[in-house]
């Protein structure tokens, strides 16, 4: 038997090659059946593409009042419920305090914590008992890293969000757990720092933790597997770092 054999799962940012895609496609080995939302029809379609059947691709922006209207219409549709809701989108962007405009901040807030409060509010109606939901929060939040403020505190608010949530949704069954994922190798670090950039930076960090590299979206994938499944039925409003070690040892 498959660990989430006939349930239904939901993953944001699930058409960019990253986390969101390779969790989707976990999820799906899984045996869920599987809806991926994000802001571009195309990269969704590329991400049908690459994991077949059992997933289905509803374009949506988190940042947005009602972007997710139409996913959550469509799991609506399917007549299942939710069991598994991965909130991953997110975005990023360097800037130190003396550089932080009210449009970086708005930016980084609107998507990180707007857009996840969004993403679980609006998909409470749906949400089974004893449904498990996991929020993408970030070991940034720890790291004091430097121009990475605002990012930082948009990841310690969903930290925040996971405990509060969690107790509130006891009730329920419904299990509320974060991620805190290290250096992870996705296009999006190659956007974060400039494709000319990419690789030193890549090894730089690689060689920073104690495990000697980046991490893959794969093994981001299995661990929200793991909090999705049975597997985790005595976690809740927890944090699993999943970062080799960069804040462990």
């Amino acid at each position: 038997m498959l660990r989430l054999e006939g349930k239904t799962a939901v993953v944001t940012g699930g058409g960019t090659l990253g986390i969101g895609r390779a969790t989707a496609a976990r999820l799906v080995a899984e045996g869920a059946h599987v809806f991926i939302t994000g802001r571009r029809a195309d990269l969704l379609a590329d991400a049908v593409a690459a994991i077949g059947e059992g997933v289905t691709a509803v374009p949506g922006d988190i940042a947005q009042p009602g972007g997710l209207d139409a996913v959550y219409d469509a799991v609506r549709a399917r007549g299942k419920g939710l069991d598994v809701l991965f909130a991953n989108a997110g975005t990023a962007g360097f800037a130190t305090l003396d550089q932080t405009a009210d449009e970086h901040y708005d930016q980084i807030f609107d998507v990180n914590v707007k857009g996840t409060i969004r993403t679980v509010r609006d998909a409470l109606p749906l949400l089974n008992d004893g449904a498990s939901v996991i929020l993408n929060a970030s070991t940034a939040a720890d790291n004091a890293t430097p121009a990475f403020g605002a990012y930082a505190a948009s990841k310690a608010a969903i930290r925040s969000f996971a405990r509060t949530w969690a107790n509130e949704l006891t009730g329920r069954g419904i299990r509320v757990n974060a991620i805190s994922a290290g250096p992870i190798d996705t296009t999006g670090v190659d956007e974060l720092v400039g494709e000319d950039n990419a690789a030193a930076f890549k090894a730089g960090k690689g060689a920073a933790i104690a495990i000697g590299r980046m991490g893959r979206p794969d093994e981001v994938a299995a661990a929200v597997a793991f909090l999705a499944s049975a597997d985790s039925s005595f976690i809740i409003g927890s944090n699993l770092y999943v970062d080799g070690g960069e804040n462990q040892i």
